[in-house]
């Protein structure tokens, strides 16, 4: 039987023009109780052209054509009776473990929170898994991930072990920034997770720049072999921001190998997009700067998967970047310290319903992929992993006090050589006063 997810098509430059239309008022983008069952939020069902009349002599560049509508019927072989299924028993269960492993861990983030394990702001990333996995385990170890400050399940998906991203939120010497970067700040030379960042829309260019530092290996250094791509995690309330403006016109001008991933979940802090945008169809800037934009329905990792595979095929291939507009939904506050009284019960109890792991779950039995046994063996396991990697931060050593002069200054030992040519951590008197610490 045929499936009811869908593959992707990006269409390419095209020389036309169109003229703009306007969203009536009464259908209103996201509004959960007015929205069809069978729709994803936000979907226009319609093919969006997006251009601006120009001359002959502004023509040196092609329009780029965006579709909102990303995901279609996928078509069975006439020459084949089985179903054209979206992916293999052994991605759904890859699939189902990665994003079962991101809601445990943060389940458990929130316990050690409120036991005082942990400190600071710490952001959980409950409801949004599909974006993460459906991206991320895409991915080749050498390929690199930008996140935001809700950068837990990013570091997950991209490998590293939960270990070490359990002692990092505990401040162990054993996390992957040894205590130092704590939830906010991931951060894996391994792995290639190029940092978690508090501030929003920060990362953007570092991400911009990791991108171009493949595109420039490869056709400066002529390292054949380097096709490294590039994934930008942000949220909607970064992209009213300079950064992602002046990054998404540098990536198109370079043709970098770069996905921008935008984690619409609706609200920035205790800001609606809605109020706070004055188009909120995010997807539509990326045809403005010249690349494909594209709008998905984030709480379905088999859709967003498919838009993955596009995008991160075009970034490979050479054929530049591609923004991407993930619909989503957190839910819980904005931070383990928000009570999340300002979002309406009628939306979260809308968004509950389309739990991604849940939908997983039924693609998969409706399927016959799976069987209820290896589900919950995958949940044993993942159970497993998370008791450990409490464990094992909890007994973990606090970092060093002679940890505080490291990565500082750009000499090794920290604080810089003073005038005699000593490191001036080695005078006795450099730590007075801070034993307590």
């Amino acid at each position: 039987m045929a499936s009811a997810f869908s593959t992707i098509k990006i269409i390419q430059p095209l020389s036309f023009t169109t003229t703009t239309t306007t969203r009536s008022p009464e259908k209103s983008l996201f509004d959960p109780l007015k929205t069809n069952p069978n729709s994803f939020l936000g979907s226009t069902h319609k093919l969006r052209l997006l251009s601006s009349k120009s001359s002959p002599s502004q023509n040196r560049r092609s329009s780029v054509s965006a579709v909102s509508e990303v995901v279609k019927e996928k078509k069975l072989k006439s020459n084949s009776s089985l179903p054209n299924l979206l992916i293999t028993k052994e991605e759904g269960l890859q699939l189902y473990e990665d994003m079962v492993l991101g809601r445990a861990f943060e389940d458990m983030c929130a316990q050690m929170y409120y036991r005082g394990k942990m400190f600071g702001f710490v952001h959980l990333y409950n409801g949004q898994e599909a974006v993460s996995t459906g991206f991320i385990k895409l991915l080749k170890k050498e390929d690199s991930v930008v996140s935001t400050y809700r950068d837990h399940v990013h570091a997950l998906s991209k490998g590293v072990p939960a270990r070490e991203v359990m002692s990092e939120l505990f401040g162990k010497a054993t996390g992957c920034c040894r205590g130092q970067g704590g939830s906010m700040h991931m951060f894996s030379k391994e792995h290639n997770l190029l940092g978690g960042f508090a501030f929003i829309g920060e990362g953007i260019p570092v991400a911009t720049g990791a991108a171009f530092t493949s595109k420039y290996k490869r056709e400066v250094l002529k390292e054949a072999d380097c096709d490294h791509v590039t994934l930008a995690f942000f949220g909607d309330g970064t992209c009213n921001n300079g950064q992602f403006f002046e990054c998404l016109n540098m990536a198109a001008l370079w043709k970098l190998p770069i996905v921008f991933v935008v984690e619409n979940n609706l609200w920035a802090i205790g800001m609606s997009h809605l109020r706070a945008t004055s188009d909120p169809e995010i997807w539509k800037k990326g045809p403005a700067f010249g690349m494909p934009g594209v709008h998905v329905d984030g709480m379905d990792v088999l859709k967003v998967r498919e838009v993955a595979k596009e995008a991160i095929g075009r970034a490979r291939r050479g054929e530049g970047p591609t923004l991407v507009e993930c619909e989503t939904y957190r839910f819980r506050g904005h931070s383990l310290a928000d009570p999340d009284e300002l979002r309406n019960p009628d939306e979260k109890a809308h968004y509950g319903a389309r739990d991604p792991i849940k939908a997983l779950k039924k693609y998969m039995f409706d399927n016959n992929l799976v069987t209820e046994v290896e589900l919950k063996a995958i949940e044993k396991k993942i159970d497993e992993v998370i008791e450990d990697s409490v464990e094992f931060a909890d007994a973990s050593p606090q970092p060093p006090r002679s940890q505080l002069l490291e990565n500082v200054f750009a000499d090794p030992k920290g604080f810089g050589i003073g005038p005699d040519g000593k490191y001036r951590c080695e005078d006795p008197k450099f730590t007075q006063g801070t034993a307590h610490v």
